[in-house]
């Protein structure tokens, strides 16, 4: 059983996200998402794994804002925020270690993505 909430229709403005402090994954897709659905066992055990500060599950589709603002073309995308700044993304993920990276450079802080 999933101990991910579904995703949300209430989504943040994208000025919000850019002020949001820390780290942040923004994980965008559909409740009725087959692809979105399979990944969820995957995108579970990474982000159980490495807890970022938060995590936004957010209802994407035609005419949501902060989707558009972030060119989201494929479900599920991650996108790994620190600061509001992204560092990393992954769309459509083969399988946690995918994801795992992405928040091994999401945690490691600014200057492993100033780095890069």
């Amino acid at each position: 059983m999933s101990l991910l909430s579904p995703y949300s229709s209430d989504e943040p403005a994208r000025a919000e996200v850019d002020a949001m402090p820390g780290s942040t994954v923004l994980e965008f897709g559909a409740n009725w998402c087959g692809i979105c659905q399979a990944a969820q066992p995957a995108i579970e055990d990474a982000i159980s794994a490495q807890p970022p500060a938060r995590h936004l599950r957010i209802e994407d589709g035609r005419g949501r804002p902060l989707g558009r603002s972030f060119a989201i073309k494929l479900w599920p995308t991650l996108v790994m925020l620190q600061d509001g700044r992204e560092v990393a993304r992954v769309v459509r993920p083969r399988g946690a270690r995918d994801i795992a990276d992405a928040l091994d450079r999401l945690l490691a802080g600014p200057q492993a993505s100033d780095a890069s």
